[in-house]
């Protein structure tokens, strides 16, 4: 039989070992309590979202539906300026149509004096090569064949020249004035085409001011008969834009028209500078024959001095002139 102390340790270790189960025991209790309480806690907060939605989708259908707004009145859009329906006659006003015209004679006469100005036209390059291959001739210059040369190329130079060989024997004062008659008059005839361009660039611009001048004060005075409260300000901006149409053509008219007329008359003038230097090499040939020669269309014949010499007349060498 054990004796009194082995009944005690017994007691002690399984008064231990209880008291260890007590413990893990209650951590088990304690546990299970936080797992069931997280659990109900979850399943009593899921069916919540269901009957909210529900609810939310009762409370819709529940209600009418609203009429729909009305649609706010669009505000125009803003296309910009239409250059082309501004600078119709109906918008910028009767003085366009004058300007439109001037506009025509521009680009017709820009056109004719490019074709007429050109240098084949007012000096032909074979007329010159001519006349130079006759003024190197070991036999002398023959004023005849230098008249039918010039008949052959008819142009402004062609004329001069002709005027010059017409007076072929007169004193050199008077072929130098004949030569400069000739060459004012052929310059006049060049420039007569270049006046509508001069015309235009002047008259077009005035035409313009003019325009905008009455488009002003129609604006001001449709402004000043508005009724109180309009919007004058925009009223009137709106009338002079639409008056300075007017002066916005005319200066497109006028800017290209004097362009134009400038260029063209400074090319008459160059090539008139060149004309100037084909007679000056052609008068010392003609000084040769002054008091030996007459214009006649006969044959050559003894020098009378009592012969009128006349103009369109083929000039030749007379018996004296040949001797």
């Amino acid at each position: 039989m054990p004796g009194p102390a082995e009944d005690s340790g017994e007691r002690t270790y399984v008064s231990m070992k209880r008291a260890r189960v007590s413990r893990f025991a209650g951590w088990r209790i304690a546990l299970a309590v936080l797992v069931g309480t997280l659990l109900a806690a979850t399943a009593g907060a899921q069916p919540a979202e269901p009957d909210l939605a529900d609810q939310q989708f009762e409370a819709a259908m529940a209600e009418e539906p609203a009429p729909p707004a009305e649609a706010a009145p669009e505000e125009p859009e803003d296309e910009g300026m239409n250059l082309l329906h501004m600078a119709s006659p109906q918008v910028g006003g009767i003085f366009l149509y004058p300007i439109y015209g001037f506009s025509f004679l521009v680009v017709l006469f820009g056109i004719e004096r490019a074709i007429a100005l050109r240098r084949r036209r007012v000096i032909p390059p074979k007329l010159v090569r001519g006349i130079d291959a006759l003024l190197e001739d070991q036999a002398g210059f023959d004023p005849r064949k230098a008249w039918r040369l010039c008949q052959k190329y008819p142009s402004a130079a062609a004329s001069v020249l002709t005027a010059a060989l017409l007076k072929t024997g007169r004193p050199m004062a008077e072929l130098e004035r004949t030569v400069t008659a000739a060459s004012e008059r052929e310059a006049n005839r060049l420039y007569g085409n270049i006046r509508p361009l001069n015309l235009s660039a002047t008259v077009a611009p005035l035409l313009g001011l003019v325009g905008t001048v009455q488009g002003m004060i129609l604006a001001f005075y449709e402004t000043a008969h508005l009724p109180d409260g309009a919007n004058k300000a925009q009223a009137l901006a709106s009338g002079v834009y639409i008056a300075l149409i007017t002066t916005f053509a005319g200066l497109c008219v006028a800017i290209p028209a004097v362009c134009l007329a400038h260029y063209y008359e400074g090319k008459i003038q160059r090539l008139f500078g060149r004309l100037d230097d084909v007679v000056g090499r052609l008068l010392p040939a003609l000084e040769r024959y002054e008091g030996k020669a007459r214009v006649n269309r006969t044959p050559a014949v003894p020098h009378v001095a009592e012969t009128p010499v006349t103009e369109g007349e083929a000039p030749h060498r007379t018996a004296a002139a040949s001797e």
